[in-house]
């Protein structure tokens, strides 16, 4: 089951989307997924404030669950290991996403 919360939202492995699209053919949206390779539940964030804002993936039941993003904004979401958006980032570029994020445990998200 998907979620969307309406928010706002960087890379180890980066890769284009193209081949994900029907899982986050939304503007301006950063989706997780609590799987590799754009699958599995999926939750959807986007920014009703311009310029962005901080996601709390902890307050949304996703705190260390998201596996794979993408981006389809076009500026830089970021995923951070603590809440608040705090600490170093794992970059989502623009337009693109990353498959594996592999041991990075997200508990917060910047969605521009």
């Amino acid at each position: 089951m998907a979620a969307t919360v309406c928010a706002t939202a960087t890379a180890v492995g980066v890769s284009a989307p193209a081949q994900a699209a029907p899982q986050c053919n939304f503007t301006r949206t950063v989706c997780l997924f609590d799987a590799t390779g754009y699958s599995g539940n999926r939750l959807t964030l986007t920014s009703l404030t311009p310029g962005g804002t901080c996601v709390s993936l902890l307050a949304a039941g996703w705190g260390g669950r998201a596996r794979s993003a993408l981006n389809t904004g076009t500026t830089s979401a970021a995923l951070f290991a603590n809440d608040n958006c705090v600490g170093g980032p794992l970059q989502i570029p623009p337009g693109g996403g990353v498959s594996n994020l592999g041991s990075f445990a997200a508990d917060s998200v910047w969605v521009p």
